[in-house]
């Protein structure tokens, strides 16, 4: 054990982590050149083609170092605000952490939160200045915010560059020389943490743990302890490029198990796996991840409701993170609410569904959690604009605000000091980390960020915002719920909870935008907007007309108006029964009032 050396890197995104997770499997010989190609570790689809990491990767190396062989197991996370739960929990499996900061971009927010993580789990920090040899990289600069940051010596910053391969060796002293090795008692009872799953088709459920006590052999009768299942551990190993097999994995050690498990509900992240003959005492896990974002996620065609279900529960257990249940809509039948962390969290969990799962799903309006206090029920906790109650039981509403933290260049305070005020933010702070980067702290709520908040931070700041955020509580505040209806129906997907003093404008944007996207029936389509019963605003779209009287040539003109007035008839019977087909771009209007 004294060989064993447990650390993941954690850094803003784009900072180069899988880059220089590709250097160290080179220098360490763990991949040979005919399999390496960039970000070997992230074998996702989708991660290649955004050039993101979405899940964490964890993988063993062997080093020699002074004569003695050591074991590094490095996790690989990822850096977007909207995954920090992957990165939490690689976290909990670790001793020690490699900060990567660009040398040409400095700390950024993403920065900063992931650190405060890794120092509250009592990680050894190994700051890295990677990108070194870029023309525009400011060592001296970025190597003061790092000391600011950390209180790390100067000469303690490992200078180098995942791209061109400078400081890897260094890198590979400082894991060794200064992340202690994992604490662990080999003659415990197992106690073995669980911080990931994937779904194998071919062979159930394959758990990935970290042992902190005790080992596990091959054969063994082990015990989920919070789930309470049983299973014989069919195959354990460690966690290469590939998953190599082995007959026993002791403290200390990073592995997986395959035991048949086929139902994914069997298997929670941050629950302690030990043995039946000799069992051991639960470890503390993570706490339960907090959704940011909800959503309805529904199947196209009904009948394929059980299919998706299916589809998302093997998602579930390759994204801790997601959480869902069973709800139903008037407009669209069978679905889930499902809760995310943030925006690009719910646009790759939809395109997962479709890419692995072959599902094609409508998305509605995100909305956040609010609590509502009743004058009937007391309080009441609302996800979907469909469950907030009549406006005359509704004493008060609550709804969820961070703290977001934005760290810019000094030239875009201004715009985005506008931006966050127009979004009903209140600056709580502001500093400057260098003569040209400055760091606001807002007070705003989540609903007001939920859309288009990161995007327009972006463009207004040509990309050199970054922005982390946390929650900070409940603020009573004055909301109102906003129907649409169509041709005086309701239609529940396409409702939102909204501020009072912007609902107008929204019911207004939010009607014209419909007016575009519906396509014409043949009868007139009325559009309402709504709050209770009172109208905001309406559009209509006219109705297609058929020309019934070209058959008419000459004669006299009551003919012509016998067959407009049938017409008449015919149109008003349509738009009692007729239904309007809503397509999917219309759900997803609400996102893009702003363009």
């Amino acid at each position: 054990m004294q060989n064993i050396r447990n650390f993941c890197i954690i850094a803003h995104i784009d900072h180069g982590k899988s880059t220089l997770a590709d250097r160290l499997l080179e220098h360490t010989s763990t991949v040979s050149k005919r399999e390496m190609m960039a970000q070997v570790l992230d074998n996702m689809d989708l991660e290649r083609e955004r050039g993101i990491t979405i899940k964490s990767h964890a993988i063993q190396m062997n080093y020699v170092y002074e004569g003695k062989d050591y074991v590094f197991n490095m996790i690989d996370t990822p850096g977007h605000v909207d995954f920090s739960y992957e990165v939490s929990r690689s976290i909990a499996a670790c001793e020690g952490a490699l900060l990567i900061v660009d040398s040409s971009q400095g700390i950024e927010a993403q920065t900063i939160s992931n650190l405060y993580l890794a120092i509250s789990h009592d990680l050894i920090i190994i700051p890295v200045l990677n990108k070194i040899d870029l023309p525009h990289s400011m060592q001296e600069e970025v190597k003061d915010e790092i000391v600011d940051l950390i209180g790390c010596k100067r000469d303690e910053i490992i200078p180098a560059s995942g791209k061109a391969g400078i400081g890897i060796e260094d890198i590979c002293r400082a894991i060794v020389e200064r992340i202690p090795a994992p604490k662990g008692d080999r003659n415990a009872p197992l106690q073995a943490l669980i911080f990931d799953s994937v779904f194998n088709s071919f062979r159930g459920v394959e758990v990935m743990f970290r042992v902190y006590n005790g080992v596990i052999r091959k054969g063994e009768k082990v015990k989920f302890i919070a789930t309470g299942k049983e299973y014989n551990a069919d195959e354990i190993g460690i966690l290469r490029l590939d998953k190599e097999p082995r007959n026993i994995v002791e403290a200390g050690d990073v592995g997986y198990i395959i035991s048949g498990i086929k139902e994914a509900r069997e298997v929670k992240v941050g629950d302690t796996i030990t043995t039946v003959a000799n069992p051991g005492l639960q470890i503390q896990g993570f706490e339960d991840v907090k959704p940011m974002v909800f959503a309805g996620i529904y199947p196209v065609e009904t009948s394929d409701f059980e299919n998706l279900r299916t589809a998302m529960d093997k998602l579930q257990l390759n994204d801790a993170s997601l959480v869902w249940e069973p709800e139903t809509s008037l407009a669209l039948g069978f679905g889930f609410r499902c809760g995310f962390l943030g925006m690009l969290h719910m646009e790759i969990v939809q395109e997962r569904l479709e890419r692995e799962f072959g599902q094609t799903v409508i998305t509605t309006v995100p909305s956040v959690q609010f609590k509502v206090y009743t004058t009937k029920d007391g309080l009441v906790t609302v996800n979907a604009p469909s469950d907030m109650p009549e406006p005359n039981y509704i004493d008060r509403i609550e709804e969820p605000f961070i703290k977001a933290q934005i760290i810019t260049k000094a030239d875009y305070v201004g715009p985005i000091m506008t931006l966050c005020m127009e979004k009903r933010g209140i600056l709580k702070n502001q500093s400057y980390l260098t003569t040209d980067r400055v760091e606001l702290v807002f007070e705003m709520p989540l609903g007001e960020i939920v859309f288009d908040f990161f995007d327009k931070l972006k463009t207004i700041s040509r990309g050199y915002a970054s922005l982390d955020y946390e929650l900070i509580g409940f603020v009573q505040s004055t909301l109102v719920r906003l129907d649409i209806l169509l041709n005086d129906e309701k239609v529940d997907a396409l409702s939102a909870i909204v501020h009072r003093d912007k609902a107008y404008d929204w019911g207004k944007r939010l009607c014209e935008k419909l007016k575009e996207l519906l396509p014409r029936q043949m009868f007139e389509i009325k559009i309402q907007a709504a709050i209770g019963a009172k109208i905001i605003s309406r559009e209509s779209i006219s109705a297609l007309r058929k020309d019934v009287t070209a058959k008419c040539y000459g004669g006299d003109i009551s003919r012509k108006r016998k067959l407009l007035e049938k017409q008449k008839e015919g149109k008003k019977r349509m738009r009692q029964v007729g239904t309007v087909e809503i397509p999917q771009e219309a759900f997803m209007a609400i996102l893009r009032l702003g363009d």
